[in-house]
């Protein structure tokens, strides 16, 4: 059976296959009845993701990082199966060890089932606000398309569910990657129509200054990223010149402007929930003068991530999105590891969920932001032989990265793509796992982690299934006759 709902805590879901659909609030006809009521539904979906899948020690950013070559696990970790599955690239479809390479499944399917039972319920119901039903209903399919594009290029062929349906839903096997990607670009094309152009604020009927809602930018901007991950390059390009000419709303920053709170690199953040805390990421990954630890900060950069920077690139330099602790290692020998610092509030804050004082105070954490827009196009027209214009998006993100500046000097396609790559690894680290996706979608994985894998996993060699997740066998491969394992598990 495929997974429906889960009540899913950090470690671990109460049952996650239901005959029947839960009780739940969102399942209740009654909570769309008013607006307010309704747009709790989607609030409370935004609130769950900040904490677990997008964000945090078991999110996509940490697991994708680990099973790549962008971070290493602290080895004081002994026993966390799921961060070592992970760091050795050697999960186990046996989800009580625990977690080791499903952790996202279940979370991923729940949010999807959320946004199911959120879109049924919004098109049943005649009580609310027009335009706060039509924004609601593109949220709702804007974000089970961003749900189904992980589990795709996580674990490829996923069954779909776009129902509530358990007579239907029980019986799903899996469906191809391009079914999949056609859904995706459905909801998403649907949602660009329906979601407001301009930031909405808590009624969904007048404007504001917070980012933490999703707009048609959003939309746009995640179809372009997708058209990429398909080869449609015309539609990527078109999709990312969409939003990068919006400049009404979105501009590059400097490197230490790009991630606070209402930045206008930012086109769509989710805002803190935390208490008293700016971004889960960055308590997570500011590694403290006491040194990486087995269950507060457990990862730090890789030696390969660093060296992979250029000697002058400011992106690498302390301060800025990398920092350094330097720690006793023993009483006498001291060690060195160098972190993540896109994110640098990572102590209490009570002033987080005010509503005034100066924002450069404050972080939200980023979900979608322009640099990628410049680096997809960047990469489309590459593709289609444009590359002077693929140059010019490559520089305007080394713009602010170097100074003075230092333009890319190729001028042969495969150069130019080898380029845009080696870009996307040095600009994009540690957001939403894009390094491991890019490996996998370019065909690069093999080579990268062949040379990898064996450093990581005690010198055990890098097998090409191991690109994809296996699909969790207690939860739902025992359950569900139509469903098949990924190979190699």
């Amino acid at each position: 059976m495929i997974v429906l709902f889960s009540t899913c805590l950090m470690m671990g879901c109460k049952k996650l296959v239901e005959s029947d659909p839960p009780s739940d609030s969102v399942t209740d006809v009654t909570v769309y009845s008013s607006d307010a009521t309704a747009i709790s539904v989607l609030n409370g979906i935004y609130s769950t993701a900040n904490n677990f899948t997008f964000q945090g020690a078991g999110s996509i950013n940490v697991l994708a990082g680990l099973d790549a070559d962008e971070l290493t696990l602290y080895n004081g970790v002994t026993s966390d199966y799921t961060k070592l599955g992970h760091y050795r690239n050697q999960l186990s479809q046996i989800v009580n060890k625990p977690f080791s390479g499903a952790e996202n499944w279940p979370f991923l399917y729940s949010f999807i089932f959320k946004c199911n039972a959120a879109i049924e319920g919004l098109y049943g119901s005649e009580h609310l606000t027009p335009a706060v039903k039509q924004q609601l209903l593109g949220e709702a399919q804007f974000f089970r398309a961003l749900n189904y594009f992980y589990l795709v290029n996580l674990f490829g062929d996923v069954p779909l569910p776009i129902t509530t349906d358990p007579e239907i839903n029980t019986k799903l096997a899996r469906s191809s990657r391009e079914k999949v990607y056609e859904q995706i670009i459905a909801d998403l094309q649907q949602a660009e129509e329906k979601l407001s152009a301009d930031y909405l604020n808590e009624t969904l009927l007048g404007t504001s200054q917070e980012r933490t809602r999703p707009t048609k930018w959003a939309a746009t901007a995640l179809l372009a990223r997708v058209y990429l991950y398909t080869k449609a390059w015309g539609k990527a390009e078109e999709k990312a010149t969409s939003v990068i000419n919006n400049k009404s709303f979105f501009e590059l920053l400097p490197l230490n402007s790009v991630f606070l709170k209402n930045s206008r690199e930012a086109i769509w953040q989710l805002q803190p929930t935390a208490i008293n805390f700016n971004t889960v990421d960055a308590q997570l990954f500011i590694i403290p003068q006491t040194g990486p630890s087995v269950f507060f900060n457990p990862v730090f950069l890789s030696d390969t991530l660093i060296n992979s920077f250029e000697p002058d690139d400011l992106r690498a330099k302390n301060g800025n999105w990398i920092n350094t602790t330097i720690y006793k290692l023993t009483p006498t020998l001291n060690d060195t590891v160098a972190y993540a610092y896109k994110y640098k509030l990572n102590l209490p804050d009570a002033s987080i969920t005010a509503t005034t004082g100066p924002a450069n105070m404050k972080e939200y954490f980023m979900m979608l932001r322009l640099g990628e827009q410049y680096l997809i196009r960047a990469e489309a027209r590459a593709q289609q032989g444009n590359l002077m214009g693929a140059k010019e998006d490559l520089n305007s993100i080394r713009k602010r990265a170097f100074s003075p500046e230092k333009p890319v000097t190729v001028n042969d396609k495969d150069g130019l793509l080898a380029a845009i790559l080696h870009e996307r690894q040095v600009e994009l680290f540690t957001e939403h796992g894009h390094r491991w996706l890019d490996l996998k979608r370019t065909g690069k994985v093999d080579e990268v982690m062949k040379g990898i894998t064996p450093f990581k996993a005690n010198g055990a060699p890098w097998q090409s299934y191991q690109q994809w997740y296996p699909l969790p066998l207690t939860i739902d491969l025992q359950r569900a006759p139509n469903l098949v394992q990924n190979e190699g598990y």
